[in-house]
């Protein structure tokens, strides 16, 4: 009898330690599992489309002989269009479509109530799915963002949108990550507290907008403009082909300034006689240099993703206090 009982423990399978998948993770994953599967589609067709676009734009320039020799595109690449027109609206898309419904679609159906009622706390289960959800952004956007610099950096020159402009700078580095994750994480909290997935979804995509309009207003105050004198009518320093143009002057030789259109006058006599008049000299250029622009980046990031951080703290604050 024992030496049965003892071979029934030998081949008796040993319990399974749980992975990372388990309990509160696997039932938020499960429940949500057709936004991963979309958003995971999602990224890789937007990660073959950008490394096809960029093999293709570099066999172009090869057959061409660049950087050999000057080239010049007769017209951009049409998908970079299409790439840049769909990474400018990813933060949003996703702070509509994945961070509004996250807590109001179990309010509104009552899985919320279903949920906190068991023996899972609170707080865990809403900590689960901010991880879950924050995670998945940051994974895709990690994933887009550098593919995206990797076809834009080498290949600047041929785009027309210089580096301050936001197909550019909120697409390149962290700025995508960042932005994803504010738009996501205040969707979750607007959904938290409308409580109706619709109305929750177009108060995020309102409220993107309005953040995304007062961005782009706000980039030029992410670093201090510089600037360079040179002589009136002169050539302009070379590094100025890289940079942003923020303000321009004309100067005189003691150094006072004058605004670009003071001299403009309707002949060429008169506006000789405002220069000499003046004794201005020099042209006057307020920029921002391309070696500025990661440390912008990273500053606006910087903002964003402690905004992140406290809407987060919030939504987790004020679960504990509210009912859901």
């Amino acid at each position: 009898m024992s030496t049965t009982l003892t071979e029934k423990q030998r081949t008796a399978r040993s319990p399974r330690k749980p992975g990372l998948l388990h309990g509160v993770t696997w039932l938020v994953v499960r429940q949500h599992r057709t936004a991963l599967w979309t958003l995971a589609a999602a990224t890789l067709l937007g990660a073959a489309l950008i490394v096809q676009q960029r093999g293709a734009m570099s066999d172009l320039l090869d057959q061409l002989g660049w950087p050999g020799k000057d080239v010049t595109l007769s017209s951009t690449p049409e998908g970079f269009g299409y790439v840049t027109q769909a990474l400018n609206s990813l933060p949003v898309a996703l702070g509509v479509f994945l961070g509004a419904p996250l807590i109001a679609g179990d309010q509104e159906h009552g899985t919320a109530q279903l949920v906190t009622t068991q023996s899972v706390p609170r707080r865990r289960w809403l900590a689960a799915k901010l991880a879950w959800c924050l995670s998945l952004v940051l994974v895709s956007t990690v994933v887009l963002a550098t593919l995206f610099t990797w076809w834009w950096e080498p290949y600047r020159e041929f785009f027309p949108s210089d580096w301050m402009q936001g197909v550019v700078f909120d697409n390149t580095g962290p700025m995508l990550t960042a932005l994803s994750l504010f738009f996501t994480t205040c969707g979750i909290a607007i959904g938290m507290l409308l409580r109706r997935t619709l109305r929750a979804m177009m108060a995020t995509f309102l409220f993107a907008g309005v953040v995304e309009f007062a961005f782009g207003e706000f980039r030029d105050r992410l670093a201090t403009p510089r600037v360079v004198t040179y002589p009136m009518n002169g050539d302009a320093p070379a590094f100025l082909d890289q940079a942003v143009e923020h303000d321009r002057w004309i100067g005189s030789a003691d150094g006072q300034l004058y605004g670009w259109g003071t001299c403009s006058e309707p002949t060429e006599k008169a506006t000789n006689a405002c220069i000499k008049e003046h004794g201005i000299v020099n042209d006057v250029v307020e920029y921002f240099g391309y070696d500025q622009m990661p440390g912008m980046q990273w500053t606006g990031a910087a903002l964003l993703l402690g905004g992140t951080a406290v809407v987060a703290v919030f939504i987790l604050w004020w679960t504990t206090r509210r009912p859901l």
